[in-house]
């Protein structure tokens, strides 16, 4: 795809325990909410559909038929470095449900409560995220959040 890319990032929410699930991506070397690059010509909340098969063996359960946040972030790690525009969409998810994953793309997945979360290797625009739906009521913080 040509520069900058198209991504879509679809975090699963368990709302009554206050966690957000995470994968700890293999070529990002951080931790991402699931997602991927929209092929030519497939719309952003199809990339959702296909990569929630893909990545996790789950159906995507959209809270929210379009995105919930935008972001525009250059790569650190992946070569060729590229500038990634990430449209956020948001899934339903249940903590205590058993996922599969992807070993070929990713080390593992988790469910972080937002203190959990490693924000050192993370998605750098995270916590902004994080703190947004905390203040809408879908995430519980256990501490603070700056902006």
């Amino acid at each position: 795809t040509p520069e900058p890319h198209l991504v879509s990032y679809f975090p699963l929410v368990d709302a009554a325990v206050g966690k957000v699930l995470l994968v700890d991506h293999r070529n990002a070397g951080l931790w991402l909410p699931a997602g991927g690059h929209v092929e030519p010509g497939e719309h952003p909340r199809a990339t959702v559909e296909r990569e929630a098969r893909e990545e996790l063996d789950v159906d995507a359960e959209l809270l929210v038929p379009e995105p919930v946040f935008i972001t525009v972030t250059q790569t650190r790690e992946q070569r060729p470095v590229h500038t990634d525009v990430s449209l956020w969409y948001l899934l339903s998810g249940e903590a205590s449900r058993p996922l599969a994953f992807d070993p070929g793309e990713l080390h593992g997945v988790r469910w972080f409560a937002p203190s959990e979360v490693p924000y050192e290797r993370a998605e750098p625009h995270l916590a902004r995220f994080l703190s947004k739906l905390s203040a809408r009521g879908l995430l519980r913080p256990a501490r603070p959040f700056s902006d």
